[in-house]
């Protein structure tokens, strides 16, 4: 039987991708839905789609629950940000219509807490599953691959790096200030310890890509991965912009926000935006992931893992939506997670990210 998915946000940055993808399977129809009618039919005009689309004005924030009684999807992937603040209304009534529900949220404390609403999910046998992104679901099927190689796993270091020439949207950016010059917590050497968003510069030497300058960020897996592996000592999460002086400026706005000289670098976000257009023709299209994870064997010796992945051809942006895709197909299949509210950890394996990744200019090693 066709199972409905309703892509919100299903003609932008991330929706566009998730909805061609879902739309090529037989099992699907896809209901791409945004504020805009007309960009949903226009968008819905250029899908290869296996089964007719629908194409729906839709608005999160105005009676979400007649809307999806009159749309009637089995699945509902939310990819409408930014996340960091945001409730969980979306989520709730989605288990109230009795639907699987999946985001592509990175705020740590929306992804981190989405498990109050596991005893409603299951009362509704639904899935309701927070954070089917980069972080946390890339990081930890990563983690949980080569977790087997070690006796104790005692530290995690890693990043990102993007690319200027990259699809990027006003939520995206919205997000990414959200916590510039803020304070967060993250565990370093067996202590929770305070650091500052888009501070703490350093750089890293991708095989590929070169030397990438990187700050501190904040997201799920420092709450997270703790509590999952708790042989942890240190998580160290570091994400950057390839051009260095754009990470530089990014890095002393920061200070505005530290210093309290301005409340939040968010209200920025258009301005900003718009602003960092003006240097695509110096930039590329190459962004990376590394993942660093040190600790000690079976023997007890000192062991470290390293893992890269490097995206060309601009396809950076499309990895954070290869989890929804797949979570999405295997409800669709009747399989797939049971029903509960959880991170999106524990719900992929690292062959399964990254064969759907085999179709993207996307490469990786580990040594």
């Amino acid at each position: 039987m066709t199972k409905r998915i309703l892509v919100i946000g299903g003609y932008g940055n991330f929706g566009s991708f998730i909805s061609q993808k879902l739309a090529k399977n037989p099992d699907m129809q896809v209901i791409v839905a945004g504020r805009s009618q007309e960009k949903a039919e226009a968008f819905r005009g250029q899908l290869n789609a296996v089964n007719p689309p629908i194409a729906a004005a839709l608005d999160v924030t105005n009676n979400l629950s007649c809307q999806l009684e009159r749309l009637d999807p089995y699945v509902v992937v939310h990819t409408v940000g930014p996340f960091q603040g945001q409730s969980y209304d979306v989520a709730q009534t989605c288990i109230e219509q009795g639907c699987h529900y999946i985001d592509l949220a990175d705020g740590r404390d929306f992804v981190s807490g989405i498990d109050e609403l596991d005893a409603p999910a299951v009362a509704a046998n639904v899935s309701v599953i927070s954070g089917a992104s980069s972080v946390p679901c890339l990081s930890s099927v990563v983690v949980d691959h080569f977790l087997p190689e070690f006796e104790s796993l005692t530290s995690l270091d890693y990043g990102i790096s993007t690319a200027q020439h990259t699809t990027r949207g006003l939520a995206t950016t919205a997000a990414v200030l959200s916590y510039a010059g803020k304070s967060f917590q993250t565990l370093v050497n067996g202590r929770q310890q305070t650091i500052t968003g888009w501070q703490g510069m350093r750089s890293h030497r991708f095989r590929e890509l070169g030397r990438r300058y990187l700050a501190n960020c904040d997201i799920p897996d420092l709450t997270l991965f703790p509590e999952r592996y708790p042989t942890l000592k240190t998580v160290r999460f570091y994400a950057g912009l390839e051009l260095a002086f754009m990470q530089i400026g990014l890095w002393a706005l920061s200070w505005l926000v530290r210093l309290r000289l301005i409340k939040n670098l968010a209200s920025w976000a258009g301005l900003l935006l718009k602003a960092s257009f003006l240097f695509d023709r110096i930039g590329g299209d190459e962004s990376g992931f590394f993942m660093k994870l040190s600790g000690q064997d079976k023997k007890g010796l000192a062991k470290s893992i390293a893992f890269e992945l490097t995206a060309k051809s601009g396809h950076g942006p499309l990895i954070p939506c290869i989890p929804a895709i797949l979570l999405a197909e295997k409800l669709a299949k009747g399989g797939g997670p049971k029903a509960s509210a959880t991170a999106c950890i524990g719900l992929l394996t690292l062959e399964e990210y990254l064969t759907a990744l085999k179709q993207l200019d996307i490469t990786w090693t580990s040594i």
